[in-house]
């Protein structure tokens, strides 16, 4: 993922969604008034089903110039930053799970999004059947602010509770 050189270019996290699900959820409008960026964090529980080719869940990213879903079309491989190793998938999916997932993950998968549309759209996408929900979340962290610094500027490291 691409370096930056300051904290003060983030934002605080948004929770963009975070519980057990079971079936698509449909994505709020993230604005990014004011960043050139994004860094959309995930984190999937051990499945709630068996995954395979027919019952799985993938996540995908999409973006769009006005706050309408509907709008929304998913990103390309020009708009995103996937961690090493990985590609996007077609549709804008930026994960997916086809097999069993028996463990949760042990660290957040992080994704950077650098293209151009002012809103994006973080779907957690379910395909077949999923009688039992898989513990999902998914953070958006708005990055390369245009006019720093952003948020509080008083910030104490020394001071945070965990």
């Amino acid at each position: 993922m691409a370096e930056y050189s300051s904290v003060y270019g983030f934002s605080a996290p948004v929770i963009v969604w975070e519980h057990e699900m079971a079936a698509d959820n449909t994505p709020s409008a993230q604005d990014l008034l004011g960043f050139e960026g994004a860094t959309i964090l995930s984190y999937v529980g051990a499945g709630g089903i068996t995954f395979d080719a027919s019952n799985k869940l993938e996540i995908k990213l999409l973006h769009g110039d006005d706050a309408t879903y509907g709008n929304a079309t998913a990103v390309a491989a020009e708009d995103v930053i996937m961690p090493s190793g990985e590609t996007l998938g077609s549709g804008g999916i930026i994960r997916s799970f086809t097999a069993a997932k028996a463990a949760a993950d042990t660290a957040m998968h992080a994704v950077g999004y650098v293209g151009k549309k002012r809103y994006l759209y973080v779907l957690c996408d379910f395909s077949g059947t999923h009688g039992t929900g898989t513990d999902v979340t998914a953070s958006l962290l708005k990055d390369r602010a245009v006019s720093q610094p952003v948020g509080q500027t008083n910030y104490d490291p020394s001071t945070t509770p965990y």
